[in-house]
């Protein structure tokens, strides 16, 4: 089965040039010099049927930061997290329900072609995801497998993926087991993040509801995952760690905590696939008062500055990085000029970042200043209904907008 087709108006293009030119590097390597427009795929919240258009396609001018609005893509129901090859010709989304086609307690990821002239969408095909509401999709650094995590069933998966970019069923799960944490929100497993270290010889699942960073030893080429007989990780009773990210030196790693609202800096062991803290910090400005959840973190390409964001206080968090000692110190407190800023990215030069405001609808730009870190608001913003997810892609089509 195959959605129809989105596409929009070109500029002319250069001959032979498609977005798979110059991408031998990581998927966040996309190849483009400070002065070339980027294409911004955003998931959202919406959509209840695998028809849904719910994929919302953007272009981003990287002089002034503004979103230019070119088509909605057929992204099937709440994509609310994706991710892009390395070549950047397939687009992976999950589908963050609790059932996929009548199957109960699992929901779905979805395989797009992206086409190289247009980057619009089609279904390749769909897989459960092994578990309710999923919530993460990474690929590992091989480009060989999905590895889902999926925060309403406290699972994690792996998918293969094929020659064609197509999905093969899960080939490893697996179940985290009590004991869980202090907070209510905690009231079972919740994974809500898995990705590969640098070296793709271990996967890392993060784990909200049981305070944990659980390690599987990876072989990419035969699709399994080993689970390690203890957790990398334990985060402190009831901070509900939600996302891991990892310094491009790859001896450290920060783990955002979303129950307590704070980031810890992690040691990283290569060898055994194993973290030590260094430190925890709050991510919340002095005095705050009232309710608040940790949400996304990010690490400059450079390795110089950390972010974070926080739903309730509505702000980015900024943090220089120590990249001897790995440590952080507290740079600024910006707004997200909106409601629950869930996930946001920066662009793969650094200069520019987009948060996604979930409960406010909107998805805002920012200026960052390489030799400071700190933010400044571009002015310019789009109006995405309930926009989860911020994807970069290289636009050398030169993809113009209505």
């Amino acid at each position: 089965m195959h959605f129809p087709t989105f596409t929009f108006r070109l500029a002319a293009l250069a001959a032979g040039l498609t977005l798979t030119a110059g991408c031998a590097g990581s998927q966040h390597s996309l190849g483009t010099g400070p002065s070339a427009d980027l294409l911004v795929y955003i998931g959202t919240n919406t959509g209840t049927e695998a028809q849904s258009n719910s994929i919302y396609l953007y272009r981003l001018s990287t002089y002034t930061g503004a979103l230019i609005p070119l088509s909605v893509q057929p992204g099937g129901a709440q994509p609310t997290y994706l991710t892009v090859d390395a070549a950047h010709r397939y687009l992976y989304a999950v589908s963050e329900t609790g059932t996929f086609k009548g199957q109960p307690n699992t929901g779905g990821v979805s395989a797009f072609r992206i086409d190289p002239r247009t980057a619009s969408l089609t279904l390749l095909d769909q897989q459960p995801s092994a578990g309710g509401g999923p919530c993460y999709i990474s690929l590992d650094r091989a480009g060989k497998n999905a590895l889902v995590a999926n925060y309403g069933g406290g699972t994690v998966a792996m998918l293969p993926v094929q020659a064609d970019g197509q999905l093969a069923p899960a080939s490893a799960s697996d179940v985290h087991q009590p004991p869980l944490g202090p907070h209510a929100n905690q009231d079972h497993a919740h994974a809500h993040c898995f990705l590969t270290d640098p070296a793709n010889r271990y996967a890392f699942a993060v784990d909200l509801g049981t305070d944990k960073v659980y390690g599987y030893r990876l072989d990419a080429d035969r699709h399994r995952l080993t689970p390690q007989a203890s957790p990398a990780f334990k985060a402190k009773a009831g901070a509900g760690p939600r996302h891991l990210v990892f310094h491009p030196n790859g001896r450290f790693a920060y783990l955002e905590n979303e129950l307590n609202s704070s980031v810890t800096a992690l040691s990283y062991d290569a060898a055994s696939g194993t973290f030590t803290e260094l430190e925890t910090q709050s991510t919340l400005p002095k005095g705050f008062v009232g309710d608040n959840s940790g949400a996304d973190v990010h690490v400059s390409p450079d390795g110089r500055f950390l972010y974070t964001s926080n739903r309730g206080d509505n702000s980015l968090a900024v943090f220089s990085i120590d990249t001897g000692t790995g440590r952080l110190a507290l740079i600024e407190h910006v707004s997200t000029q909106g409601k629950t800023p869930r996930n946001f990215n920066l662009t793969p030069d650094g200069r520019l970042l987009l948060v996604a405001n979930q409960n406010s609808g909107n998805v805002f730009s920012y200026f960052v200043d390489k030799r400071t870190g700190r933010l400044r608001p571009t002015g310019q913003s789009a109006q995405v209904p309930t926009p989860m997810f911020v994807q970069f892609l290289p636009d050398v089509a030169g993809a113009k907008g209505k």
